[in-house]
């Protein structure tokens, strides 16, 4: 008998037939001996509905009543799965974030999970029961409902994951796993069977929208499997999990790319100690994160100084720096919004020599111009004109052979 926990996401829940669907499948399991601890989201479109409701009413809403108000998305899935278990006659029982007492800190909208009180769903598990969990929530140490942010839901699987040491922690979703790059873009893009941790936080980091950044990095320190499966088609999905726990590792692993990219560039400025952070310590106080670094020193002891940032920031982020290239007495600023990212990933290039000369060659051949490179042990990134993102994409996937089986498909625990 395994210990299994689920997550199923807004659209495999986003109406009633997909609902019960759900139930059959977890009856099925079930059935099979296994005990399981469901996470769900709210109903697809939900939370959106319920932001617009606050905005309706005030445009600046409290964060502690906003997360009151859309905590009940979560709340009317877990009772509806429930439901739809028990006219399986199965045994279930649901629980909001606080009725579990998830506990996390006092930061309304985007908390962090402390601790898990464990003694109610162990009590349920004992009696069989599947323990249906809402995700997305919790509660601070004066009761206060708290959400976690973006991927909240991913995030409460995993930490239940640890929190139970479960046998492996699967996430259903509307795509059947990681691909080596995005399938619309990339038509001979393949499913990965396994992914390290490291690779799938890059991947993730990186442009690749499976699974957030935050549940990854949980399920890499608790050492706890994570899948990625689709809640409408058979499959074993995406695997992801140690490094150690791996036979064999393709040098290249897959293909990430971010179109909401921008650059800035600020010339000519004095060259002396703490330059960098005058330049981007006004930056950093907006707010705005700052991705790719290049800094050029002169003969004439000026600097050119060029950064990425999201798109988003642009152009408060050009106004900032025209301030700042004032006050250094830079020679000029300069910037490009239509600019894109393309990085190829794979823990196996610490093994693999002429990695970067294969990207470089095969964008070449496509009169591909870079114009920024950042690189890391299991990653290269490139900057390019957003125009040829696509066949840069394309060119490296050949380029790499992702498009060739190179793990033995790996079948799911259940």
């Amino acid at each position: 008998m395994s210990l299994i926990v689920q997550k199923y996401g807004g659209t495999s829940v986003g109406t009633i037939k997909r609902i019960k669907r759900v139930a059959k499948q977890l009856a099925a399991h079930k059935k099979k001996g296994h005990d399981l601890i469901v996470i769900v989201s709210a109903m697809n479109g939900e939370t959106n509905r319920l932001l617009d409701l606050a905005n309706e009413i005030n445009e600046h809403p409290q964060g502690r009543e906003l997360d009151v108000l859309i905590s009940t998305g979560e709340q009317v899935t877990i009772a509806l799965l429930s439901l739809a278990l028990e006219q399986l006659d199965i045994h279930a029982t649901s629980y909001t974030g606080s009725q579990v007492r998830i506990l996390t800190d006092r930061t309304h909208n985007k908390a962090r999970i402390i601790k898990i009180d464990n003694v109610k769903i162990n009590e349920d598990l004992a009696q069989g029961k599947i323990v249906v969990v809402a995700g997305f929530q919790g509660c601070d140490e004066y009761g206060n409902i708290t959400t976690l942010g973006r991927g909240g839901s991913d995030t409460t699987a995993v930490a239940l994951a640890a929190s139970f040491k479960a046998d492996e922690c699967q996430i259903y979703t509307d795509v059947d796993g990681v691909y080596t790059t995005d399938p619309r873009v990339v038509h001979e893009a393949r499913r990965l069977s396994k992914l390290t941790f490291e690779e799938m936080l890059e991947m993730a980091s990186l442009g690749a929208k499976v699974l957030q950044i935050r549940s990854v990095e949980f399920a890499s320190k608790y050492n706890i499997p994570l899948r990625v499966l689709s809640s409408f088609k058979q499959g074993g999905g995406t695997i992801i999990m140690d490094e150690n726990s791996k036979m064999e590792q393709a040098h290249i692993s897959g293909i990430a790319f971010s179109r909401d990219e921008a650059k800035l560039t600020i010339s000519g400025v004095p060259d002396h100690p703490g330059i960098a952070l005058q330049i981007l310590g006004p930056i950093a106080s907006d707010n705005i994160e700052v991705d790719m670094i290049i800094q050029n020193t002169g003969h004439n002891l000026t600097t050119d100084f060029t950064f990425t940032i999201h798109r988003n920031n642009y152009d408060n982020a050009f106004k900032i720096l025209k301030n700042t290239a004032d006050h250094l007495g830079a020679q000029k600023v300069s910037g490009n919004n239509r600019i894109a990212k393309i990085s190829v990933v794979g823990v196996g290039m610490r093994s693999h020599a002429g990695v970067a000369s294969t990207m470089f060659g095969a964008l070449a051949r496509q009169d591909i111009n870079i114009s920024m490179i950042s690189t890391s042990e299991i990653k290269i990134s490139v900057v390019v004109n957003e125009e040829y993102l696509e066949a840069g994409v394309r060119a490296l996937h050949k380029a790499f052979n992702l498009d060739r089986e190179f793990y033995q498909n790996n079948n799911s625990i259940i």
